[in-house]
């Protein structure tokens, strides 16, 4: 990993608990460095099994997860934390293959850095991503974050932006922060082709630098289209604008109005 500056002094109060799985001890050393002169609290892992055993008993507020990983690898792990919480995930791996990368996201990973990375790329990462979801995002229930912009109707489903709740019949649709994020961003101008650049600098907090960047928001497209469309193949709620960006359909178009 490249070396940066390190934080002269660290926060009194710690701004988070994050969990730190990988098996290599070089690697966990300089990240519980970084991150705790950051201000976050740090625990650490070196297998899958254990991940999984720290992420229980300590409920932490973001895991940064290695792919490769004994016992159980990082897919693994990310599958298993996704079948009981949204605590948000943000892969490493050496792999850095387009591939593996959409492997990691369409299992509902937050983002996914390729080693050899910096240190301050990963703390802006995890910055970016907790101040989107707020503190305490390893609960399965979604936190209270109140927007303004009240309930909408968008066909058959109904948009609580202010619990982050989506649901159809009454029935909830369970979406992560991310994929929510994305939703909420596509309706906020119905009808504005949105460029996947801006989705990415909006969600992910950083501008595309390799192609690999922007297959992130179409990753995540798709996980949403395959939750929330009736028909994922032919979608009606977000449109694709090739070459540019997606766009969600316009007010009426799709029956999107407010409720109550």
């Amino acid at each position: 990993m490249p070396a940066d500056d390190i934080p002269s002094q660290p926060p009194a109060e710690p701004k988070a608990t994050l969990l730190v799985v990988d098996d290599e001890a070089a690697v966990r050393r300089v990240l519980v460095m970084r991150l705790q002169l950051a201000g976050y609290r740090v625990i650490c892992a070196e297998d899958g099994e254990e991940a999984l055993t720290l992420f229980h008993q300590e409920q932490p507020d973001l895991v940064v997860l290695d792919v490769m990983l004994p016992k159980l690898d990082g897919f693994a792990v990310c599958r298993r934390l996704r079948a009981e919480s949204c605590v948000p995930i943000i892969f490493l791996s050496a792999l850095d293959a387009i591939a593996e990368r959409v492997s990691g996201l369409d299992l509902g990973a937050d983002d996914y850095l390729p080693k050899p990375f910096s240190p301050k790329e990963l703390e802006a990462r995890i910055a970016t991503i907790l101040r989107r979801v707020g503190r305490g995002s390893a609960s399965t229930e979604p936190r209270e974050m109140p927007t303004g912009s009240g309930v909408l109707r968008v066909g058959d489903l109904v948009v609580d932006t202010n619990r982050r709740q989506v649901t159809r019949d009454g029935e909830r649709i369970a979406l992560t922060y991310t994929e929510f994020s994305l939703l909420e961003l596509l309706f906020r101008e119905p009808g504005r082709v949105v460029p996947r650049a801006e989705i990415l600098e909006q969600l992910w907090g950083y501008p595309p630098r390799r192609a690999a960047d922007l297959r992130v928001v179409d990753v995540y497209v798709a996980r949403l289209r395959g939750k929330l469309e009736p028909d994922p193949r032919n979608p009606e709620l977000i449109l694709t604008v090739r070459g540019t960006g997606y766009a969600s359909q316009r007010m009426g178009d799709a029956g999107m109005a407010a409720v109550g």
